[in-house]
């Protein structure tokens, strides 16, 4: 099978998490792996359970709590004092996944979301 790109634009109020899991299902055909890439160095991709709104909530505390905006050890903030916590945000969760599929359908579990996630605050 042939690769067929797609792009998926996403806006988001800023930072947080966004479900986007019907947005990428909405492109897929065929049975193989569906690769997803971002060409952010802000944002990251996540496969977690997506049920309970209460997992974005702990997620964002979590990662707030690894990276802190404004920490005084960073050098880079040319975009403010979140930006060298949003790339760091982006290092602990990645800008990629591949996701096995089948008949153009995401093989998820049944819990599972792909998430959006964007880590500065404007």
């Amino acid at each position: 099978m042939l690769p067929m790109p797609n792009v998926i634009e996403i806006r988001t109020p800023g930072r947080g998490f966004t479900n986007i899991t019907s947005q990428v299902q909405a492109g897929l055909s065929g049975s193989g792996l569906c690769h997803l890439f971002l060409q952010h160095t802000s944002a990251s991709l996540i496969l977690t359970e997506n049920a309970s709104p209460e997992v974005r909530t702990d997620l964002e505390t979590l990662i707030g709590r690894a990276a802190p905006d404004g920490d005084p050890a960073y050098r880079h903030d040319d975009e403010g004092p979140d930006d060298m916590a949003a790339h760091f945000r982006t290092l602990l969760a990645g800008h990629e996944l591949s996701l096995p599929m089948s008949d153009g359908r995401l093989m998820l579990g049944t819990w599972q979301g792909v998430l959006f996630t964007y880590s500065q605050v404007h």
